[in-house]
């Protein structure tokens, strides 16, 4: 693996490899990984960085694909990046989507690429926002997020990008689960796929009075496409256009700021705290909880206070 400097020369250079190398490096998550983004940093926030979410089947894939294909018309470069459930022989993504998006491959101007959840809660892998940053770096102007799907504890792509779009379908009454998902919360577009099938007029009409259900002052735009047929396709990529002109990106970013930063501390402390002391003390110090002998928060506390020691002063 070539130092972090020279790797990112390569990747802001657009070599594929290169851009190949970098992301392998941020799923992996060490240090490496972390001077690449110090390296990569300045060179990002230029991406429109959106992401698409909806219950597995209802067609994300087929509609990222689509959507890129609009874009390269358009002369727009995309990267992707499809957050697959890891496998559990091999820890890997199962590279579903990239055999779904297959005839995006072979055009210079669309990267396409894999990553394992690796258990991450929030649907998403921890390192999808690094990921996303090497391709805003190696300069592809929309940077797509793609989650394995939706479920209460799925809503972290919302934290990541500056656009979510929710894929719904005709029939499968995701409109209940959108409601359960707080995707209400999260939505700044809803599309109906698969708009050349029957049913399709009557989902938009339901996702629309379930919206008027909501708390939202203003509910999200919902536009219907096929994949399969390219209606809708060039209105919804002018629709996501228009709502990155619509918002404040400045405060968004703030706000992705704020929320990188609480993970990266919570998990250096945890790391560091475990290193001073090695699994055997948070073993023994689980063991106690266990018995009865210790509360949870005393525990942490003792596995804290190597670490941050005034932190435990100030508990004791």
């Amino acid at each position: 693996m070539p130092d972090a400097t020279l790797l990112a020369g390569l990747v802001l250079g657009g070599d594929p490899r290169a851009i190949a190398r970098a992301l392998t490096s941020v799923e992996r998550g060490d240090a490496a990984a972390r001077s690449l983004v110090k390296e990569l940093f300045p060179h990002t926030g230029r991406a429109q960085l959106i992401g698409v979410t909806g219950a597995a089947g209802v067609g994300k894939s087929s509609l990222i694909s689509a959507l890129t294909a609009e874009w390269r018309r358009r002369d727009r470069t995309v990267g992707v990046v499809a957050v697959d459930p890891t496998s559990s022989i091999t820890g890997g993504a199962l590279l579903g989507d990239r055999v779904r998006m297959e005839s995006l491959l072979g055009d210079r101007g669309v990267f396409v690429r894999s990553m394992a959840t690796r258990g991450a809660a929030g649907g998403i892998a921890r390192a999808t926002l690094d990921a996303a940053r090497v391709l805003d770096a190696a300069g592809f102007q929309v940077v797509l997020v793609e989650t394995i799907g939706v479920g209460q504890d799925e809503l972290a792509v919302a934290e990541a990008v500056e656009t979510v779009l929710v894929v719904e379908q005709p029939g499968a009454g995701d409109d209940v689960q959108a409601l359960k998902a707080g995707l209400l919360e999260i939505a700044d577009l809803f599309v109906v796929t698969k708009g050349d099938q029957p049913g399709a007029d009557r989902a938009v009409a339901t996702l629309r009075a379930t919206l008027a259900l909501g708390t939202t002052v203003q509910s999200p735009p919902i536009l219907m496409a096929s994949a399969v047929t390219n209606d809708g396709i060039a209105a919804l990529a002018d629709a996501l256009e228009a709502h990155l002109g619509s918002i404040d990106r400045s405060a968004r970013a703030r706000a992705r700021a704020h929320n990188e930063l609480r993970r990266i501390l919570r998990d250096d402390l945890l790391r560091a705290a475990l290193a001073r002391g090695g699994d055997p003390d948070l073993t023994n110090a689980s063991a106690m909880v266990a018995a009865g002998e210790l509360d949870p928060y005393s525990a942490a506390e003792k596995l804290t206070a190597r670490v941050w020691p005034a932190s435990h002063a100030t508990h004791s």
